[in-house]
């Protein structure tokens, strides 16, 4: 299907563009002798071709009642300038999205995507459709006839969708009035004359070649500025004006309230805050567009036809290294002009995901609260923007590294010169995040690790660097000035035109050669966003050799570890054998494909084959949190940011994931331990999505989910569900983690003649006003006496509050995270 699209698109608008070229031809040809004008031969061959274009071209209007077909190749809508093409674009394995984009000579991989539809929910390749329904209004259907969009219009008389010549999709009345208009809802470019307003942002790509939305925005903030933000996972900030400057000082004005941009296709921009440019190749119309990359810089591409190559012709960002949540958490970004942008790791950490890395690189080692356990490790020319935990204006090596060991959350500090003031500044860090390398930066940054451990300078430089998925080079070298050389054009247009010929013959081969062949109809379809790979059940059996080792066993299956044919280590869920499609399958795995937290498992891939539904996880070498109890390996500071992680990771599934997500099961076997005891929430079988719009109140779940001794009084007396129910299966976890007691069995004192279970007996040591020292009675002995006696107080109250009968009494799981903070 895909090369029949390709082949039909590429042959008419070759036609197209040829055509043209034979009008200009014939008007710098008038006044030539006979014997240098077209030969009648070469205009015979082209009307049929001609003639073919025009009778094949696909409409610019959708009425009412009619369909696009994700599998028909004709279903194309072109504007009447034949600039702007809009339909079903290919996005990823069997997924795709309606889409505009500038007409392209090579369909199947167009780089010039002006819009979409439904970027973060694409439709199967079969069976999907858009319609425009008799009541109004447009509708994107996957093969499962969900809907996947919607204009959410509707009109009682009589409408079209209409792609014009500016690009812009309009959904109007046949006398004009416009319901819907693409304009409205840009994605991650803006083409000349569509302007950014104070409604509309523009967002990038997760990648080159993931068109979901990603972490990059472009758009007025509230102070009427036009600019770039970073909204990452973890952590969002500004970067773009430089943010330590006032608007003034970076020639902007805030005083304006209609917030409005504009490209032309000339190449001048300007914004109602005072920003304007123009590319380098001003006062030339030119197919243009202007588009947030998924590096995070904005850039200007341009274009003289079809047949040419995009270049760019202005971009906001010069330096490689600017934009924020580039490189990830501890790692830093360098940037050498012949190779680009390259990320690196610090020294003691290593690169998370080697596929992406905005998710940065993880420690290798533990950090204590002794001073005279730490050490510093300098890293010169490299710079951290942001979450300063001190800044002191004027201040000696000494004095900061002081500053830093002073305090448990501090990773390292900045040390540097300043230019306008002859005296070095001071700034310590809670996170190391926004690292660049520069010449320029006359300080650097001291990196604290243990003792225990040494990373030497040579080590540091030794790690290898990995490309960055963006980009892009500035061009320099734009349009060139033409003469009007007769003989010359004749001779490229005759050489171009005998090239045409053999074009058609191979492309008018191909057709009938692809028409020939039958479709071959793929089981399922694979979600893009998700980035999951299908594994068949033979791969994933000969992982596990034969399903031999089992490392954990729950209601929904069982887990085996296993390598996969890459090497890599991995936990394979084998799901009990239920009569589900694969569809509904992949429907609930997407789940996980939304998430995106460092405290969540990794899903690598899945297997539905059969009645066979498997689950592959990365591996956690440390196992559950629940035999690690049991086996006396964790002491309080891993407890508690065992703690401090879950609570991180409960709040971004309740309140900033796409959708609520309650997970219905937190016990201390669903939570993992990575090599350096890091947490990882595991398990979502059990999980609710609820969709955002929604309120968080939820009484249609009919069947009680978690675990006993886990579960929140609501799923007992049939109460709403709402997310206090993660909330409560915490608290139980974590007063789990301090006491060391089973809250599935009774407690018995002989002191107090107490008997009963872990909550209550926790609240009756704290209950008592006369003991204050009931955080040490509650202690689990092989934590010991050597703990933070402030910090794991503050543990315990806040368990206490997670487990209150009352759900209202709860607190959330971000104010848990703000407690423990």
């Amino acid at each position: 299907m895909v090369t029949d699209r390709k082949n039909i698109l590429q042959y008419q608008y070759t036609v197209h563009e040829y055509k043209h070229k034979l009008l200009d031809f014939n008007k710098n040809t008038r006044d030539l002798p006979l014997n240098m004008s077209m030969p009648m031969s070469i205009t015979l061959f082209l009307l049929p071709l001609l003639y073919f274009q025009l009778s094949s071209s696909s409409s610019s209007s959708l009425t009412m009642g009619s369909s696009l077909s994700v599998e028909n190749p004709h279903h194309i809508l072109i504007s009447p300038n034949a600039i702007f093409s809009a339909g079903f674009l290919a996005i990823g394995d069997n997924a795709y999205s309606f889409a505009i984009w500038f007409t392209e000579p090579h369909f199947h991989s167009p780089t010039s995507v002006t819009w979409m539809a439904n970027r973060d929910q694409p439709v199967n390749g079969k069976s999907s459709k858009l319609s425009l329904t008799n009541d109004g209004n447009m509708v994107l259907i996957d093969a499962a006839l969900n809907i996947a969009w919607s204009s959410n219009t509707a009109s009682s008389a009589p409408v079209e969708l209409h792609l014009k010549d500016d690009g812009n999709l309009v959904l109007r009345h046949l006398q004009g009035t416009v319901l819907w208009q693409s304009f409205d809802f840009p994605t991650d470019t803006l083409v000349p004359g569509q302007p950014l307003t104070r409604y509309t942002q523009l967002v990038s790509s997760r990648s080159e070649s993931n068109h979901s939305s990603g972490f990059y925005k472009f758009f007025f903030d509230d102070d009427n500025v036009l600019g770039l933000h970073y909204d990452g996972p973890d952590v969002s900030s500004s970067y773009w004006p430089q943010p330590w400057l006032i608007s003034w000082d970076a020639g902007r004005t805030n005083f304006n309230s209609s917030r409005i941009g504009v490209l032309n296709s000339m190449g001048l921009f300007s914004s109602t805050d005072n920003f304007t440019f123009v590319t380098s190749d001003y006062g030339t119309v030119l197919q243009r567009r202007l588009k947030v990359d998924c590096d995070g810089n904005v850039r200007v591409y341009s274009r003289n036809n079809v047949l040419q190559k995009w270049y760019v012709s202005w971009q906001a960002i010069s330096s490689g290294c600017i934009s924020h949540g580039i490189c990830g958490t501890n790692s830093f970004c360098t940037y050498v002009p012949k190779s680009g942008r390259k990320c690196l790791c610090l020294p003691g950490h290593r690169l998370k995901n080697h596929s992406d890395w905005s998710q940065g690189c993880e420690p290798l080692f533990q950090l204590t609260c002794h001073r005279n356990e730490s050490m510093f490790l300098e890293i010169r020319n490299v710079e951290f923007y942001g979450y300063d935990n001190h800044y002191v204006e004027v201040s000696n090596y000494s004095a900061c590294e002081n500053l830093c060991l002073q305090d448990c959350s501090c990773k390292g500090f900045q040390h540097s010169y300043s230019d306008d003031k002859p005296f070095y500044r001071c700034y310590t860090k809670t996170q190391l995040l926004n690292g660049r390398r520069s010449p320029v930066f006359q300080g650097a940054t001291y990196l604290r690790f243990p003792k225990s451990n040494s990373f030497s300078h040579k080590e540091h430089a030794s790690e290898p660097l990995y490309d960055h998925v963006c980009s892009v080079q500035l061009q320099r070298d734009y349009i060139k000035s033409q003469g009007n050389h007769f003989v010359k054009i004749f001779l490229w247009f005759s050489t171009a035109l005998g090239a045409f010929e053999v074009i058609c013959f191979v492309l008018i081969w191909c057709l009938v050669r692809t028409r020939q062949k039958s479709n071959v109809d793929r089981e399922g379809y694979h979600l893009a966003e998700t980035g999951f790979r299908k594994y068949s059940y033979s791969e994933l059996k000969k992982a596990t050799k034969g399903f031999s080792e089992e490392i954990g066993r729950g209601a929904g299956g069982v887990v085996y570890k296993g390598i996969l044919s890459d090497e890599r280590h991995a936990a394979i869920k084998r799901l009990n054998e239920a009569e589900q499609g694969e569809g509904e399958f992949l429907a609930e795995v997407s789940i996980i494909g939304r998430l995106n937290h460092m405290n969540l498992i990794q899903m690598w891939g899945y297997c539905a084959e059969g009645k066979h539904r498997l689950l592959v996880y990365e591996y956690m070498e440390n196992g559950s949190l629940a035999q690690n109890l049991s086996s006396n390996t964790l002491d309080w500071s891993k407890r508690y940011n065992i703690a401090l992680g879950t609570a991180r990771v409960l709040a971004y599934l309740h309140e900033e994931c796409l959708e609520w997500i309650l997970h219905c099961d937190i016990k201390p076997q669903n939570i993992l331990l990575d090599a350096n005891y890091q947490p990882k929430v595991a398990d979502f079988g059990l999980s609710k999505l609820l969709k955002r719009g929604n309120k968080l109140s939820n009484s249609s779940i009919s069947m009680i989910r978690g675990t006993r001794g886990y579960i929140a009084p609501e799923w007992v007396f049939n109460l709403p569900i709402t997310s206090k129910v993660d909330v409560y299966s915490y608290g139980i976890v974590v007063l789990e983690m301090v006491t060391g007691k089973s809250t599935t069995r009774s407690i018995h004192d002989d002191e107090e003649r107490y008997d009963g279970r872990v909550v209550e007996w926790v609240r009756e040591k704290k209950g008592n006003s006369s003991n204050s020292y009931w955080v040490e009675e509650i202690i689990a002995p092989d934590i010991g006496a050597d703990y933070d006696h402030r910090k794991m107080e503050i543990l315990c109250t806040v368990a206490l509050n997670c487990v209150m009968e009352d759900r209202d009494s709860r607190p959330t799981m971000s104010q848990v995270v703000e407690m423990l903070q």
